[in-house]
């Protein structure tokens, strides 16, 4: 990607994105309804694991439409970052609305994925290894293990060691590699003790 490519997109390297270059769902739908008043989005929840949710939306156009106008997928983990630690089904629902809206042309921004793809694309990169934590990314991905040490705690995680690891979280001077480690250290424990 060259230089004067625009911030908002990844390039390699990268671990992170502008989330003011992409709307939220939220304002493709009010475009939608401007659009289309009398539309409707319909959503189905396609499939829940206890560790995924897969979601469809259908867009129409009119209520009396007998076959949607667009269509958008969404799957997500539970527990990958803060709001699919306590809304992922929420949260998948939301992004196969965007999705379906994107695809009937509702992007509300120059770019087609909204800032919540975006976000989820974010945190993956980091957590697959794909690019190096950059502050942004290390923010998030901090918060991230956070909220899993609050998960952890409820399933069992003995309050003096979760009491150890947010102090060591809130010292600092952790590499991101080391964090990552950690998330993906304490997230097997997590899932071991579920199962």
């Amino acid at each position: 990607m060259s230089s004067g490519a625009k911030a908002g997109k990844l390039g390699r390297g990268e671990g992170s994105f502008d989330p003011a270059s992409y709307a939220p769902v939220a304002e493709r739908i009010s475009l939608f309804y401007e659009a289309f008043p009398r539309g409707r989005i319909i959503t189905e929840m396609i499939s829940r694991t206890e560790r995924d949710v897969v979601f469809r939306a259908l867009v129409y156009r009119d209520v009396g439409d007998g076959e949607a106008s667009a269509t958008g997928w969404a799957s997500e983990r539970e527990g990958d970052g803060d709001v699919n630690t306590v809304a992922c089904l929420e949260n998948t629902e939301t992004s196969a609305i965007g999705r379906a809206l994107a695809n009937l042309g509702f992007t509300a921004s120059r770019e087609r994925p909204s800032a919540e793809e975006m976000a989820k694309a974010s945190r993956g990169r980091v957590r697959m290894g794909i690019v190096r934590p950059n502050d942004e990314s290390l923010r998030a991905l901090i918060a991230d293990l956070g909220a899993l040490i609050d998960r952890a705690e409820r399933v069992g995680l003995r309050p003096e060691r979760a009491a150890r690891w947010r102090r060591r979280l809130l010292l600092g001077g952790i590499s991101g590699e080391t964090l990552l480690r950690c998330e993906r250290r304490l997230r097997l424990w997590v899932l071991a003790r579920r199962a």
